[in-house]
């Protein structure tokens, strides 16, 4: 008698759970055309809050086809810097509003290897436009950094980086 009025409560309140089950709503996922619209939007209000910081520093900087700003505002005497060869830099990272999030200074000059080991992909284009001994500020725009998920350490989603580096040196 016990096991036939559980089994009866059982039913009931699993039935009475699924009356009260209301269905999720429909998610609306934007087209292909409004996701296009979506991020030519981001990426237009973005290229204008870089512009309008290179204003305010004054910096004559030079834009890429990528979306990519950079100045070198010291000159070196060596070697171009090319996809594939190992590239020494001393750099500090920090986002437009002057916040800095990495540096270099404390740690030592860095080593990656262009076109190859995993830094922000801004940072292999403009590595490029360097010979050793330069000098530059760069602005790399969130989609050529850390997009939309940022570094999840120091560097936010949707933010653009400004690098202050200096290009040490170059191996095969």
């Amino acid at each position: 008698m016990k096991r036939s009025i559980a089994f009866v409560l059982f039913f009931a309140v699993l039935f009475s759970c699924k009356e009260e089950q209301q269905k999720p709503e429909t998610m609306l996922v934007p087209s292909a055309n409004e996701t296009a619209d979506m991020n030519k939007a981001w990426n237009q209000e973005e290229q204008e809050l870089i512009h309008q910081f290179i204003a305010r520093k004054g910096w004559d900087m030079i834009e890429t086809e990528s979306g990519l700003n950079y100045l070198v505002y010291k000159n070196g005497t060596g070697a171009q810097a090319k996809p594939g060869m190992k590239a020494m830099v001393d750099y500090s990272i920090s986002l437009l509003d002057g916040t800095e999030l990495y540096t270099t200074q404390s740690s030592g000059p860095r080593p990656f290897q262009i076109d190859k080991d995993n830094v922000e992909q801004g940072l292999h284009e403009g590595i490029t436009y360097l010979r050793v001994g330069d000098r530059a500020k760069m602005i790399i725009p969130y989609y050529l950094a850390h997009g939309l998920m940022g570094d999840h350490e120091k560097i936010p989603p949707l933010a653009s980086l400004v690098f202050d580096i200096r290009l040490l040196g170059l191996s095969d």
